[in-house]
């Protein structure tokens, strides 16, 4: 006897909370109906005992055992102990085998509770039917895997509920028939215990129903070499039927293998209960052992429950399938075409799809991404390829483009190498076209520009941004030639840097035409303050004495009258007034065409009186300020720079707004800084630096003295300008 025990582990966690005096017992109380119902909540379910009656001690017959423990488990929260007992169908017809049993089970569970006991085919039904009141007076029974024919007539004791299924015998029979249509013989092979007679019963009825076209020939008993013997006398389109049971015949159940493994070498054979796979059978029509355990352990998990048996009805089985060994079939010649549809084949080599799907799919996603890929790389050639072709056609038309314009271009590589000049450049320098470029093209620069041509090179290279720069090139004749130059970075395909691309165009004429101009303009300044100087002199020496004379006329004239109180004297006292008004605005503008203090006592000196003036005129604050700057200083420098705040305080008083002006005059060691700045409007100096005379002047006195002109300015802050000229050494 074989009994399994299964136990289970129970915890129980408690938890309490204590508060102050006048709520401590509310609280107590509350906490432990709380604590209670958590406790009962999670307390584990009363664990079950179920025991199970197999009919036959052959535990590989069994294959329900395992989804009928799965089937209640899954449907019950409390644990469920299995115990497992396997009788021997052979004696189970013994009243002595009976009663011993029952003792020993009522022994070993003495004590313990059974809830429910399960009775897997007839003889372990009847047996716990037979003695349910020694074993387990009150205890629900539920049986399955019990054929229908077994309960024909009889009623359930109360207590008692379960799976049927219609025997498949003639199923079976049907099946060999179809299968084996020259079949002459029909051989019953069964043992002598009261299942399997039952059993032998069902078939014979099932093979006479072929009578007369088949003769049905009977070999009961349990005699292995007896069967074999008489075996070996049959004729031959015979089909075996085999009944004997494992774990049920007198025979133990590896005898009854090892028979049938020798009847099923000599005839098909076919069996009308299901054996484990590999001796030999055909096959035969079989319900589901796994959905009959499903049954069964939903009935079950019913009454675990708490139902009662007798208000849950017997249930019928599922339905019965063929089921046959594929290797039989090809021994016996039996084509897949003569199985009945639904038919399920054991065994069966899988085709060439199953057997292979893994690497078939694999071979198919490996190919479909190579094709993937193939194509991706024909896309991306087919692009190369049209890039390279409109690449092609780009350079040709820059080639075309390069060789015939009259500019000198050339092109560099990222490290600023020269890789290309084109015809006109090659042309005006005279070199050889097919020489390597390397450095050669230095050698053509003027020896004065080559290190600032080289300085600026570099710090393109260095920024990658275009830039240009001015040079002499020397041209075939050996004259040097003024050019411009301009490059621009090439960005290859990939988006890097490639290197530079320029064109240089012969500016020497342009040059010539800006330095005439410069010396025009120069000339005409210098015309400027010559005849400002003439005509301040004029005024000064000439005008300004006629107006002193005047002056003293009237006075004189004045003086001649004897009454002071008179009419005329005050007339003659307004003129007076009025002519030294005169004589003092031709004075002031004496000056303004030309200071004699620029002449006498410098530049330093000359601003100074001329920021005082302004103020008093225009009556303004203007602060001047020097430092270290020498006297005397070039003419023109000291002229131009008067010029400069001369006119920037003029421009400034008019536009600016502002009561409130800086002069500063200061130098260095290389150049001479001026700067003028008020603190009035401002204004935006890209849109006004091109556009005012007075800048114009500014800058192109400074052009003269090769100086700089700067202004900065900001609407509402102020305008400041710089104009700086170097001090000739």
């Amino acid at each position: 006897m074989n009994v399994r025990r299964l136990a289970g582990l129970h915890k129980l966690t408690t938890a309490g909370g204590i508060l102050r005096r006048l709520t401590f017992v509310i609280v107590c109380g509350v906490t432990v109906l709380a604590v209670s119902r958590v406790a009962y909540s999670a307390s584990p379910k009363q664990e079950k005992n179920v025991l199970v009656f197999f009919s036959f001690n052959d535990r590989q017959a069994f294959a329900s055992l395992e989804p009928l423990k799965a089937a209640i488990q899954s449907r019950l929260d409390a644990p469920v102990n299995f115990h497992v007992e396997y009788l021997d169908a052979s004696q189970i017809g013994a009243e002595s085998y009976q009663r011993g049993v029952a003792q020993s089970v009522a022994a070993a569970f003495a004590g313990k509770r059974i809830d429910l006991v399960i009775a897997a085919a007839y003889p372990a039904l009847r047996f716990a039917t037979d003695h349910r009141s020694e074993m387990f007076a009150d205890t629900p029974i539920v049986f399955m895997m019990v054929v229908r024919e077994r309960l024909q007539g009889a009623k359930l004791a109360p207590g008692i509920t379960g799976v049927i299924y219609r025997d498949d015998a003639s199923d079976t029979v049907n099946l060999a028939m179809r299968l084996h249509p020259e079949t002459k013989n029909a051989v019953v092979i069964a043992g002598t215990s009261e299942f399997e007679r039952f059993w032998q019963q069902i078939t014979d009825r099932a093979v006479d129903g072929y009578v007369p076209r088949l003769n049905r020939i009977d070999l009961v008993g349990t005699d292995p070499e007896m069967l074999l013997r008489k075996l070996s006398t049959l004729p031959p389109h015979s089909v075996a039927f085999f009944q004997l049971v494992p774990g049920g015949s007198a025979l133990p159940a590896t005898g009854v293998y090892e028979l049938l493994d020798n009847i099923a070498n000599k005839f098909p054979t076919y069996c009308v209960f299901e054996y484990p796979p590999g001796h030999g059978t055909v096959g035969g029509v079989y319900p589901d052992p796994s959905a009959m355990a499903v049954m069964t352990g939903t009935i079950a998990a019913r009454v675990l429950s708490g139902e009662k048996p007798e208000a849950i009805p017997v249930m019928p089985g599922s339905p019965s399938h063929e089921k046959v060994d594929w290797v039989q079939l090809q021994r016996w010649h039996v084509a897949d075409a003569m199985l009945p549809p639904g038919t399920i084949v054991l065994h069966r080599p899988p085709n060439f799809w199953i057997r292979y799907r893994p690497y078939l799919i694999a071979a198919a996603v490996l190919i479909f991404f190579q094709t993937v890929l193939i194509a991706a790389l024909l896309w991306e050639r087919s692009k190369r390829q049209k890039a390279r072709a409109v690449l092609g056609e780009s350079e040709r038309r820059f080639r075309t483009m390069a060789e015939t314009t009259p500019s000198l271009v050339w092109m560099s590589d990222p490290q600023g190498k020269v890789v290309y000049l084109n015809g006109s450049r090659i042309e005006f320098t005279g070199r050889d076209p097919k020489a390597n470029f390397d450095d050669a093209w230095t050698t053509y620069i003027h020896p004065d520009d080559l290190q600032r041509v080289l300085d600026a090179n570099q710090q393109a290279l260095s920024d990658k941004k275009q830039f240009a720069k001015e040079y002499r090139l020397r041209r075939s004749d050996g004259a040097y030639r003024w050019m411009l130059d301009v490059a621009a970075p090439r960005i290859n395909g990939d988006g890097q840097f490639a290197g530079f691309i320029g064109s240089a165009n012969d500016i020497t004429d342009q040059k010539a035409a800006q330095d005439a101009l410069e010396k025009i303009g120069g000339r005409l300044i210098e015309a400027q303050e010559k005849e400002r100087r003439r005509i301040a002199r004029e005024l000064h020496d000439d005008i300004c004495q006629r107006l002193a004379m005047l002056s003293v006329e009237l006075n004189a004239a004045d003086l001649a009258l004897n009454d002071p109180n008179s009419a005329a004297h005050a007339r003659i006292s307004k003129v007076q007034q009025h002519c030294a008004d005169i004589a003092s605005s031709v004075q002031s503008l004496s000056h303004q065409l030309h200071s004699a203090h620029l002449d006498y006592l410098g530049l330093s000196a000359a601003l100074a009186n001329f920021c005082g003036e302004v103020s008093r005129q225009n009556h303004v604050t203007v602060e001047y300020d020097e430092n270290d700057v020498p006297n005397p200083l070039p003419q023109d420098v000291t002229l131009c720079l008067f010029r400069v705040a001369q006119e920037a305080l003029h421009n400034g008083i008019k536009y600016s707004g502002s009561a409130k002006f800086a002069v500063n005059l200061k130098a260095t060691q290389e150049q001479i800084l001026l700067e003028v700045k008020d603190f009035g409007k401002g204004f935006d100096v890209a849109t006004v630096r091109t556009g005012g005379l007075g800048l114009v002047s500014m800058q192109e006195r400074l052009n003269l003295s090769h100086g700089t002109l700067s202004i900065e300015s900001t609407p509402a802050q102020g305008t400041t300008i710089r104009a700086r000229v170097p001090i000739k050494t």
